[in-house]
């Protein structure tokens, strides 16, 4: 059965193109000010403690800030990540089930207040340049409240685009997204941040 958790921790992770040649903090900086959607394909790995590929999986995601956001993955698993404004929506086909949470409770001291979320990222996160490392520049945030499902997040850059992201989460698990085929600020369908539960799944939360 696909892990839920990791692959809402994948779910929050986006990034997009940046200007100028600058470090990690400088870009994303410019990223919160300077773009409003975003559309991009993805590969995901997610690793153990002793770095054993557990799960790998691909698909595509939009983002239209702030709070709106659409993961999908096409394989191994079936599964669509909506956050709508107002909640975070979690369907996963093979398991007829859909899991809601409320959009403010799930973003908090998350990934997805980096990208996702509103410019004010820097009241619940502490960013510091890490420098370059296989080719990318790197800044590491982590989160200044203690009741974050994760330790860090990192964010590589290259040729003024954001090329990988990486977020270790409580249990000391690993998870690498890759994007590709990135576009900045395209004009996204607003029917697709929105989700009813089909009929006959079972709902589960807020």
């Amino acid at each position: 059965m696909p892990n839920l958790k990791h692959y809402l921790f994948a779910s929050l992770l986006l990034g997009l193109p940046q200007s100028g040649i600058a470090g990690g903090i400088e870009q994303l900086r410019a990223y919160i000010q300077g773009t409003q959607s975003l559309r991009a394909e993805f590969q995901q790995v997610v690793s153990g403690k002793r770095k054993t590929t557990q799960q790998e999986a691909s698909g595509s995601v939009s983002i239209q800030r702030p709070g709106k956001f659409r993961w999908v993955y096409a394989k191994p698993y079936e599964q669509l990540v909506i956050g709508d404004g107002q909640k975070l929506w979690l369907y996963d086909k093979d398991l007829a089930q859909v899991t809601v949470k409320r959009l403010d409770q799930a973003l908090g001291s998350s990934p997805a207040a980096l990208l996702a979320g509103s410019n004010d990222l820097e009241k619940s996160f502490k960013l510091r340049n890490i420098g370059a490392n296989d080719g990318l520049e790197w800044l590491e945030a982590t989160p200044k409240g203690s009741d974050s499902t994760f330790e860090w997040v990192k964010m590589g850059f290259t040729n003024n685009e954001l090329k990988q992201v990486e977020l270790r989460d409580n249990f000391g698990q690993t998870t690498v997204i890759r994007l590709s085929k990135l576009e900045r600020n395209p004009k996204l369908d607003s029917s697709q941040f929105k989700f009813s539960p089909p009929a006959g799944v079972d709902v589960v939360g807020d």
